[in-house]
């Protein structure tokens, strides 16, 4: 923070204090805005983009995603995680959606065990493809808080009079999401039929 400014007026300089306390209690408040108690917000309830059909998936052709760069690692992979890494690697058929810009192609690095590479993916959206699974669930994992001010809460009162204002979380935002074709509904984290 920058140094308190020097004024001459004694109310000025106690109306200083409180504007100063005032911020070190949002400051205070922010800082115990844990990820858990974010992650407990409702999450906001979005239609899928594309709707497709069962005859229009069975005459899609398949699109099987590669990397279209990749960076390799010094790391040395655990051999203790190779189980989990083959079951993470199995082609998935899912259709990408991109919420904020609808129908832009998402541009995505994973890298989900050290000792493996680095890789970008140019995922396009609106249509069924094939990828690894750890490739859609790094999509799904694409999303945001959006927190706001709630006035109608009592945060502070003191001689001057009652401050009202609390910052919490309003909702959770899915930026990104993958979709497995068969079933439509969101996976998150190995949940549903990824």
């Amino acid at each position: 923070m920058t140094e308190k400014p020097k004024i001459k007026s004694a109310d000025a300089e106690r109306e200083l204090e409180k504007v100063q306390e005032q911020f070190k209690a949002l400051d205070n408040q922010v800082q115990t805005m844990t990820l858990d108690r974010m992650n407990q917000a409702p999450k906001a309830d979005q239609e899928p983009q594309t709707k497709l059909s069962q005859v229009e998936i069975d005459k899609s052709k398949y699109l099987y995603l590669k990397p279209a760069r990749s960076i390799s690692s010094k790391e040395l992979f655990n051999e203790k995680w190779r189980e989990h890494y083959n079951f993470q690697k199995e082609y998935v058929h899912f259709t990408a959606e991109h919420k904020e810009i609808i129908g832009e192609i998402i541009e995505i690095w994973t890298k989900p065990f050290p000792g493996m590479p680095a890789e970008l993916w140019n995922v396009p959206t609106g249509k069924p493809i094939w990828g690894p699974r750890y490739l859609a669930e790094q999509i799904t994992k694409c999303r945001y808080h959006r927190l706001v001010m709630k006035q109608n809460v009592l945060t502070e009162e003191n001689s001057v009079g009652q401050m009202f204002g609390a910052l919490a979380v309003d909702t959770t935002i899915q930026r990104l999401d993958a979709l497995p074709v068969s079933t439509r509904k969101s996976i998150f984290m190995g949940a549903g039929s990824f």
